[in-house]
């Protein structure tokens, strides 16, 4: 067998992505073996990190694509194993680092991943929607993007983005699945059917701390926080977990909402946290003459980032306003999110927009590493 083949049969099985952990298989330690025959057939057994991994078939697929676009390649046998424990105790050492570590790797001091928790005042003003399209957004720009539903009692996060298969467990490591190149996690992906959850404050927070030590989200450009609306336990448990999380607040332009909004924002004098801006969703109609209606009245955004302003004694800005539209909403049913199925509605501009300046938010250097010597 000619040694060009061989490194092209190499170069191909690079490409091929873990749909869970995001990264070449090569890299993970997921080759078992490589037999190229005289007749050009590569027979290739993969390592799954677990004997039921719900993504064996994407897997499979993805590997035979590769090899089968490699000059010589005739046919594929791809065989799937399961890894042993000493192999998964590597891969889980590999991503956490030595002895596997646990703790809240966005609190490393190193980590470059900007986090910001979605809040309102009040339930019924899109914040979910908010979130999960400018995840995608950002995932679209080529941004590592994970979501962390943190409203535990009306989690919605997986049904917005079409989610059905449930979390892989590597022993105590959960990794997230993944949708429109966003990861995602959700007390949604634990329970049965539409069964309610009746937890006490020191379950949520227990459940928050997990979901952001179990879960493996890799290196992230961003992280979102879907939190429930008000300032309960979530919220307090936030600013504890994730001290450096900056907040967007999500509000309607009715006068009474941006009021409640005001709460969920004012937050963050009493916990050191920064207000990264206001979102004003459902901000008008557009009708056919090209006028606009405004069925939840008008200013409601602009009031909230004055009061915020000063309450804050810091400038925050109003990132948008994003107009009711039909869209939006059947994109949420249908699991497929506006700023990628209709991405040239008002709607979806204005989404992609907000994305785009959160995507442009430096990220301070305090509390990092410059890797300096004093000589």
């Amino acid at each position: 067998m000619s040694t060009a083949l061989v490194e092209a049969v190499n170069a191909a099985l690079a490409t091929v992505i873990d749909p869970e952990l995001r990264r070449p298989i090569t890299e993970l330690g997921m080759i078992d073996s490589v037999a190229i025959s005289d007749d050009g057939t590569v027979r290739l057994a993969v390592l799954l990190t677990i004997a039921g991994c719900p993504l064996r078939d994407t897997i499979t697929r993805d590997s035979e694509a590769a090899l089968l676009a490699v000059p010589g390649v005739t046919a594929v046998d791809v065989d799937l194993k399961v890894m042993t424990q000493a192999q998964r105790d590597a891969l889980k050492e590999q991503l956490r680092g030595p002895g596997g570590q646990r703790g809240v790797p966005f609190n490393q001091p190193g980590s470059l991943t900007k986090v910001f928790a979605v809040a309102s005042g009040k339930g019924g003003v899109g914040k979910s929607s908010v979130t999960v399209n400018l995840a995608c957004s950002l995932a679209a720009q080529g941004l590592r993007v994970g979501i962390v539903d943190a409203d535990v009692y009306g989690f919605s996060v997986p049904a917005l983005m079409g989610i059905t298969q449930p979390p892989t467990r590597v022993d105590d490591m959960i990794l997230p699945p993944v949708a429109y190149g966003v990861k995602v996690i959700s007390i949604g992906m634990f329970v049965t059917g539409n069964q309610p959850v009746a937890w006490r404050g020191p379950m949520l927070h227990r459940a928050l701390e997990q979901f952001l030590t179990d879960v493996y989200f890799g290196d992230l450009d961003v992280l979102f926080l879907d939190l429930p609306p008000g300032t309960g336990d979530i919220a307090i448990s936030v600013a504890q977990l994730l001290p450096k999380a900056e907040i967007l607040v999500v509000t309607t332009p009715q006068a009474a909402a941006a009021d409640v909004a005001e709460r969920a924002g004012a937050i963050a004098t009493q916990t050191g946290q920064t207000v990264a801006g206001v979102i004003e969703n459902m901000s008008y109609l557009e009708m056919p003459d090209g006028g606009r209606m405004a069925l939840f009245g008008t200013g409601g955004g602009q009031s909230l980032t004055e009061r915020l302003s000063a309450a804050t004694g810091k400038d925050v800005p109003l990132l948008g306003q994003i107009p009711l539209d039909i869209l939006l909403r059947e994109g949420g049913d249908t699991g497929q999110p506006i700023v990628l199925g209709r991405p040239e509605t008002p709607a979806a501009a204005a989404l992609s927009g907000i994305a785009g300046q959160l995507a442009a938010k430096p990220r301070g250097l305090t509390g990092m590493s410059l890797g300096l010597q004093p000589r």
